[in-house]
C-alpha cells in the first residue's frame, strides 16, 4: 500500500526527499543573527578605534595619553562632557595656560566643581600636590564626590550639599578624609584630611539643575595624631562633661587654643560652642558615646567647628569616650 504525503500528494519517498529542503532553509533564516568570531573581532576593533579617537581629542600630553587605560579614557571623557555642558566654550572667558598654572600655585589647596547630582565636573591639576594622585588617578576611584571621600561621612556631606543646593550662594563647609596614593599613606600613616568650602552657583538664567554647579576650594588641614601617638598638653586640650555634654572640667591649655579660661566654660553646654551646621554630626557622636562601649571608633571621632572667644570659628578633631557617668573629650585644633 502506497502512502501519499498530505501536503504534496506524492508517495512517501517523495515526501522524505522534500524534508531536507525544508531543514536546510531553517538555519539560513537565523544565520544573520548568529554571533561569529569574526563579527566579535570586528566589534572589538570598532570599539578600540572609537576609544582611540576619543583619547586623541583629550587636551593632555601624548605621554599621558599613552598611559591611559580604556577605563581612564572613558572617565576623562565623561568629566570633559559634564564640564562642557555646564561651561559651554562660548561662555568661558579666555585664559592662557600659563596664567592658570600661576594662579593654581598660589592657592592653599585645589579647586573642585560638582554638578547638581554630586558628579565630578572639574578638579584642578594641583590636586596631586595635596593627595599624591593625579586627576586621572583620582577619577579611577569613581565619578562622584562620595567616591573620593571617606565613606563614613557620606550622609553628612550629602545633607550639606542638599542644604547648599536649596539656598544657592550659601556657603557650606565640611571636613573629610580624601583618598590618597599608596605612597602618601605609607609616608603619613593614612589618607589626607581636607576642608571643603564652597557654594552652589547658577551659571545661566533661569537656574536649573543642569545649569548650577558647586564650586569649592579644598584645603588640606594638619593631620591629627592617631590614638596610639603621644601628644603633649601644648598640642591638645581635654574636657570632661556630664552625659548631657555640660562642661565639668577642662585643661588650662584650652586658653591657648580657644581663648577661654577654665572658669568660663564650666557649667556651659558643649553645644553652645558648636557651629550650627555641625550640630547634627556632634549629636550623632554624642548619642554613640552615651550608648556605651558598643559604638565603634568611627562613631566616637568627629571633626567639628567651635566658636573661639574672639568670635572666630576653628576646626577641632574630637575623640570622645564614656567614663562611667561622664564623657571625656580629647580635642586638637586643625589649621
Amino acid at each position: 500500500m502506497t502512502i501519499f504525503c498530505s501536503h504534496c500528494h506524492r508517495p512517501l519517498q517523495a515526501e522524505m526527499s522534500c524534508l531536507p529542503r525544508r531543514a536546510k532553509q531553517a538555519p539560513s533564516a537565523s544565520r544573520p543573527f548568529r554571533s561569529t568570531k569574526s563579527a566579535s573581532k570586528a566589534r572589538r576593533d570598532q570599539i578600540n578605534a572609537e576609544l582611540q579617537a576619543l583619547r586623541s581629542l583629550l587636551p593632555i600630553s601624548a605621554q599621558e595619553k599613552e598611559r591611559l587605560s580604556y577605563l581612564h579614557t572613558m572617565a576623562l571623557v565623561c568629566l570633559r562632557l559634564r564640564g562642557a555642558q555646564l561651561f559651554p566654550p562660548g561662555l568661558a572667558p579666555p585664559a592662557g595656560p600659563a596664567l592658570g598654572t600661576e594662579l593654581l600655585s598660589l592657592l592653599p589647596g585645589f579647586l573642585l566643581v560638582l554638578s547638581a547630582d554630586s558628579k565630578l565636573v572639574y578638579i584642578s591639576e594641583n590636586v596631586a600636590q595635596v593627595l599624591g594622585l593625579s586627576v586621572v588617578e583620582l577619577l579611577a576611584q569613581g565619578d562622584t564626590v562620595f567616591d573620593i571621600l571617606d565613606g563614613r561621612v557620606g550622609e553628612d556631606v550629602h545633607k550639606k550639599l542638599l542644604l547648599a543646593q536649596e539656598e544657592p550662594g550659601r556657603e557650606v563647609t565640611f571636613v573629610s578624609e580624601m583618598r590618597t596614593s599608596k605612597a602618601f599613606r605609607l609616608q603619613h600613616g593614612g589618607n589626607r584630611v581636607v576642608a571643603v568650602c564652597g557654594r552652589f552657583v547658577a551659571l545661566r538664567w533661569p537656574p536649573s539643575p543642569s545649569t548650577t554647579a558647586f564650586l569649592a576650594l579644598c584645603t588640606p588641614v594638619v593631620q591629627s595624631p592617631t590614638d596610639g601617638e603621644a601628644a603633649s598638653l601644648d598640642d591638645i586640650f581635654q574636657s570632661m562633661h556630664l552625659l548631657d555634654m555640660t562642661f565639668i572640667d577642662v585643661t588650662e591649655s584650652v586658653t591657648y587654643h580657644l581663648g577661654y579660661h577654665r572658669e568660663e566654660l564650666v557649667g556651659q553646654s558643649w553645644y553652645s560652642l558648636l557651629h550650627p551646621e555641625d550640630a547634627d554630626l556632634a549629636a550623632a557622636q554624642h548619642r554613640a558615646v552615651a550608648l556605651g562601649p558598643g559604638a565603634g571608633p568611627a562613631a566616637r571621632t568627629a571633626v567639628l567647628r567651635v566658636l573661639r572667644k574672639d568670635r572666630a570659628w576653628t576646626w577641632l578633631r574630637v575623640w570622645a569616650r564614656r567614663d562611667g557617668g561622664c564623657i571625656t573629650c580629647t580635642c586638637r585644633c586643625l589649621r
